[in-house]
């Protein structure tokens, strides 16, 4: 682990002060749908899918109005349309028959949900609800092993990692600046590292010098 955690921190927090969820957004409900559309596709086109999508159907009872082959022609665009579709649908269901129509506020009760695994229950969990919790995606995975902020070949293991290397009542915080450094800066195939004001505190700059 890095010995220059503190550091690190303080920097991604004075580079991005005001780094925020990219997703758009009205209710847990519709964060939710949001987060299990983003698997393996972008903000950008979620957030245009949602747009039409929540302009009719943005609750549980709603939702579940459509079929799954409706639902299909909405969601087609962000990619594995048929199980993101079938998730939301049985997410949906659970939420009005377990939750009172309400999306449910732990981390525990979230996992319990159709197409929500750890990464989408930490978002819903600390986004929605303002728990402490470090999502993984694959730019808080890139840029924390590059960093050597945290060091884990899997996503749950960096979470691990993560939670040790950073105090609690920073994680969501954290959570929003690993991946902006990583969508502007640390990028998957070409890292800008000369214009990286962490490069000297970086494990992977100061490896490939």
């Amino acid at each position: 682990m890095n010995t220059n955690n503190g550091k690190i921190l303080k920097e991604l927090e004075r580079l991005y002060p005001d780094a925020q969820p990219a997703l758009e957004f009205r209710s847990p409900y519709e964060l939710l749908v949001a987060v299990i559309l983003s698997a393996q596709c972008t903000d950008e086109r979620v957030n245009k899918v949602t747009k039409v999508l929540f302009a009719e159907y943005n609750t549980p009872e709603k939702m579940l109005t459509l079929s799954q082959a409706e639902l299909e022609k909405y969601i087609f665009s962000c990619g594995f349309y048929r199980n993101k579709a079938a998730h939301i649908l049985s997410a949906s269901h659970d939420i009005l028959e377990k939750y009172g129509g309400e999306v449910p506020p732990t981390l525990e009760q979230l996992k319990t949900l159709a197409g929500v695994g750890q990464k989408t229950a930490n978002v819903v969990y600390a986004v929605a609800f303002g728990g402490d919790a470090i999502a993984v995606d694959t730019h808080v995975f890139r840029v924390s092993n590059r960093l050597g902020l945290a060091h884990g070949n899997t996503p749950a293991k960096v979470e691990a990692a993560l939670n040790e290397a950073i105090p609690k009542e920073l994680w969501s915080k954290a959570h929003h600046y690993l991946i902006y450094h990583g969508r502007r800066v640390c990028h998957s195939q070409k890292p800008d590292c000369p214009a990286c004001t962490l490069k000297e505190l970086c494990e992977y700059f100061n490896g490939n010098k």
